[in-house]
């Protein structure tokens, strides 16, 4: 089984990248098990087939797992359901956090006891976290529990070649070093969803109908999450070099991925 990370392995902010669509194409010829594995948490499942259907790398619906879709297990496991939420993110992430059963608030509304951080984009962003922090030191000073839910940590994307893009992850940093500020090692932190944390490789499995047996390679473009990730689910890994990483300069220490590829073309 091939896990593909999005941005950065088939597309960019600016399209799709090269070979691509004609790697997708190599893989259904052969039979190849293979899943779209995004931090992705600002568009719902079907936004991003339709998507990535329109630039020329069509996938499947079933074969699409985002950070986003994973809060609809988390909601029911950490009994967040019918909760009062502040969805940080573009429609479709308030969409997303619907879906999981979150009953959504303004943001600096002082009911919000959950703050789900989906993204970076569809709000005034200095002025939605000024907001959010107030909120949520007002809640924490009064006792009231509060949520931090962070389904893409990644902190930056490839947006196009030679620009990068600030992500969610750099968000949620933020808010965390703002509330340490307030109450030191007690300020409350981001629970996080997508790579390199385990729950979305446990859904991949899942979702596909694979024993831990299965061999499975993830590719990817970020050391931090893409690889990190693999290494910590013991599976094996390729790091790309269409993306953020440049495959001549990696260090020395931290996680390794098992090969190096320049890219799909």
């Amino acid at each position: 089984m091939l896990l593909l990370d999005g941005y950065g392995v088939l597309v960019d902010g600016s399209g799709a990248l090269p070979g691509a669509a004609a790697f997708l194409r190599r893989l259904g010829a052969v039979g190849r098990e293979h899943l779209l594995l995004s931090n992705d948490a600002s568009r719902l499942p079907e936004t991003t087939a339709a998507r990535y259907r329109a630039l020329g790398v069509p996938i499947p619906l079933d074969r699409i797992l985002t950070s986003g879709m994973l809060l609809v297990d988390h909601f029911a496991s950490a009994d967040l359901v019918a909760r009062p939420c502040v969805a940080l993110g573009p429609e479709d992430s308030r969409r997303l956090v619907e879906r999981a059963g979150g009953q959504l608030v303004t943001p600096g509304d002082d009911a919000a006891e959950v703050v789900v951080l989906c993204d970076d984009d569809g709000y005034p962003f200095l002025p939605t976290l000024e907001a959010v922090v107030s909120a949520l030191v007002r809640r924490i000073d009064r006792g009231d529990a509060v949520h931090l839910v962070l389904p893409n940590p990644d902190l930056t994307y490839p947006k196009a070649p030679g620009q990068i893009g600030i992500a969610a992850g750099a968000a949620a940093l933020v808010v965390e070093a703002a509330l340490r500020l307030r109450f030191g090692d007690a300020a409350p932190r981001f629970t996080a969803l997508g790579k390199p944390h385990p729950p979305i490789f446990a859904a991949a499995r899942r979702q596909l109908g694979l024993g831990a047996e299965a061999r499975t390679v993830m590719v990817g473009d970020q050391l931090a999450t893409d690889i990190a990730g693999a290494n910590a689910a013991g599976i094996d890994s390729v790091l790309i070099g269409s993306g953020l990483s440049r495959l001549d300069a990696l260090p020395l220490d931290g996680p390794r991925p098992t090969w190096t590829l320049a890219g799909l073309d």
